[in-house]
Order: structure tokens, then sequence, then C-alpha cells
């Protein structure tokens, strides 16, 4: 079955600021813009940041694996070899994890490697890879 692209449409608080980011930082291809949204190639998905003043919320987390993992989040599932890549890529650009890169589930049944980050807005991103892509839906 091919994947159909989904579209995820986040708040940003500061336009430029995120902009900046997900186009030097995440190295991400920018697509239609206004003064109050931009559209991203997000690894072939499409997502865009709209602007919305900044509201306080609380950070909610669950634990998985022994990690608080922050709720809501989106990312990406990558090619082993590409995660890699991707997350030395942050590293380069000093990325401050919520998660660091780490083997999740290792020697069980979904062993993946993972990590947590947040955009300038506060939006949680994890990306993620399988060495078997048979894995993603095991119970």
């Amino acid at each position: 079955m091919a994947l159909a692209p989904f579209h995820l449409a986040i708040p940003v608080h500061n336009l430029e600021l995120c902009r900046n980011f997900y186009t030097n930082v995440l190295q991400l291809e920018e697509g239609r813009s206004s003064d109050h949204w931009v559209d991203y190639n997000f690894f072939g998905h499409q997502l865009v940041i709209h602007f919305k003043a900044k509201q306080t919320e609380e950070d909610v987390t669950n634990e998985v694996d022994g990690k608080a993992v922050p709720v809501p989040h989106f990312g990406v599932v990558l090619e082993w070899e590409a995660f890699k890549e991707f997350a030395e890529l942050l590293k380069s650009k000093d990325i401050t994890f919520i998660i660091e890169p780490y083997i999740r589930f290792e020697g069980l049944v979904g062993e993946q490697v993972t990590m947590f980050f947040k955009d300038p807005s506060g939006n949680a991103l994890e990306f993620k890879a399988f060495k078997d892509m048979n894995q993603l839906f095991a119970k």
C-alpha cells in the first residue's frame, strides 16, 4: 500500500523564528507562504506553520520506556540510516533534546531508535526509525 501524504497545521507564536528553524535547522523545503503561514515539505508530507498568539499551556507527558514523552507530538518514521544522519545534523545545530536519540524497546517487539525535541514555539517533534519496518505496527 502506498502511503498518502498527511497534512498537518500547527500553531507557532513567532512565525519568523519558526520559519528559520524549519528552513535552516531542519532544512525542510519551503512551499507556499503568506505573512501568517508557511508550507513545508516534511519528508514528503505537508506541514504548515500558522501564526497564533502565544498562550500559556502546561506540559503534558506520558511515560514510555521509562521516559517522559511529550503529548501531543508529531514527526516522521525515517529509514534507519536517514535517522542517523538527521540526528547528527540536529546535534550539529545544537538542538536541545527532550529525549536524546536512543534505542527504545531494545530486544522487544517494536524495537526502534527515537528522539524528541521542540520547535521554537514549543511544538514537540519525534523522529524514529525501525531496522525492520515490518515492526511499525507489530504487537
